[in-house]
């Protein structure tokens, strides 16, 4: 569906995107991962034709993607996004009526059961409502490829769970590929199914959360019995106690040592340790 080759974007001589190859061929719920300026809005924009590439080839469905070309299969929301100063119903039975495929009872069903007082103008709503309004149109459109950029602003926990049950309830009903950048990494890896982690403009992973959370994992105990152990290990990060060692794997399991404890890695500490981790 997605095909990213050598792809790179710059704005005035600065980096955004360097050499980007990405391959996202079927559907699914993709999180996408990075520190703030790491170039995930750049990417979706440049998914969604928002924005050209400076160099490298980026096609969606086999078609180029252009400022031109902007493809009509992809719908990208960005952080933010606002809506018409009209009623909630009027906003959704509006969408359905400039959308084909729109699916106004799913709409309308996900309103009443996340509390969105339909009567309201959209300025009448809170910052946390208004955001969840743009999320239910978009993903009841049902265009091919979803893009939500840090679609949670402004949630309380509660507010983000009911998010999740929205974004897969959307998925079941229409399986296709939506791509969410979120900071609240391990809220998200309960709904998600693949992990893009972009870091200084380059993708530095790209893998299932299954995949993840096995290979992702911690041997703690003295750094004398620990660090030998490293040997040939793919080691993210260590953390130093006094004589103990916590040293942070991403890669097959070993048996520890009698001393040495293997514990799971979250995934918000592989990301913290994959971008920033120290492995020396």
């Amino acid at each position: 569906m997605i095909e990213l080759s050598g792809v790179t974007k710059k704005y005035s001589g600065t980096i955004a995107l360097d050499r980007v190859s990405l391959s996202i061929p079927e559907s699914g719920i993709y999180c996408l991962l990075g520190r703030n300026g790491a170039g995930k809005t750049t990417l979706m924009k440049l998914i969604a034709g928002h924005i050209a590439a400076t160099d490298g080839a980026l096609t969606v469905n086999g078609q180029r993607v252009s400022p031109g070309k902007m493809p009509e299969s992809v719908n990208f929301v960005e952080s933010g996004s606002v809506q018409f100063n009209m009623k909630v119903s009027e906003l959704i039975d509006a969408a359905a009526d400039l959308q084909e495929e729109f699916d106004r009872d799913f709409a309308h069903e996900m309103a009443e059961r996340f509390e969105l007082d339909t009567t309201k103008k959209y300025r009448q709503l809170s910052f946390g409502m208004k955001t969840m309004l743009t999320a239910i149109i978009t993903l009841a459109n049902n265009s091919k490829i979803i893009l939500l950029d840090e679609p949670t602003l402004g949630f309380d926990a509660i507010m983000r769970d009911q998010f999740n049950t929205l974004l897969l309830e959307s998925y079941h009903a229409h399986p296709r590929v939506i791509m969410v950048s979120t900071h609240l990494i391990d809220e998200i890896a309960k709904v998600t199914e693949r992990l893009i982690i972009i870091h200084k403009g380059r993708v530095l992973l790209e893998a299932g959360i299954e995949d993840v959370d096995e290979k992702a994992y911690t041997l703690t105990g003295p750094a004398n019995i620990v660090l030998p152990l490293l040997d040939g290990l793919n080691c993210i990060g260590k953390t130093m106690a006094g004589s103990m060692m916590a040293a942070h794997i991403y890669g097959d399991r070993i048996t520890p040592p009698q001393g040495v404890a293997l514990d799971n890695l979250s995934l918000q500490d592989f990301f913290i340790n994959i971008v920033g981790g120290k492995k020396s």
